[in-house]
């Protein structure tokens, strides 16, 4: 990534580190409509159960909710459509493959503007046991007692 990128978050699954494990991060592309990019530069969109689905060798976008645009009219897209994601042959090949072991999933982590186009960071990531999500909270209560001592 080039200095000259300006990134602007839109929104971040703040869920996905807590419930998941992620192995690896790829930024994609995303198709969308004229109004849901207005309703993405007002940050009307939750990714909290979004997550990435491979159909007949695409990958898709599902239950990412991009609310309709206040100010649309017959033209407004329906907020949780199915959304494409654009990568490149190869990396669909190779991601597609490292999907097939077990237990893995694709979430959506965050979706941003870079530089005019709208990006989403899909996440590999594993479930997290109930075990590793209690050891989470332990691990981040104690950083808080040492940064207030």
């Amino acid at each position: 990534m080039s200095d000259n990128d300006k990134i602007k978050i839109i929104a971040t699954n703040r869920k996905a580190n807590f419930q998941y494990e992620i192995l690896n991060r790829i930024e994609a592309g995303i198709v969308l409509k004229g109004t849901e990019v207005k309703s993405l530069r007002d940050s009307k969109v939750n990714l909290s159960d979004a997550y990435g689905k491979f159909i007949k060798d695409e990958l898709w976008l599902v239950n990412a909710h991009i609310s309709e645009y206040r100010f649309g009219n017959l033209n407004n897209h329906d907020p949780l459509r199915k959304r494409k994601l654009l990568l490149n042959r190869r990396e669909l090949k190779r991601l597609r493959s490292g999907l097939e072991e077990k237990g893995l999933t694709l979430i959506a982590a965050k979706i941003y503007f870079k530089n005019s186009l709208v990006k989403v960071e899909m996440a590999v990531a594993r479930g997290k046991k109930l075990y590793d999500k209690r050891e989470t909270v332990k691990k981040r209560e104690t950083e808080r007692k040492l940064k207030n001592y």
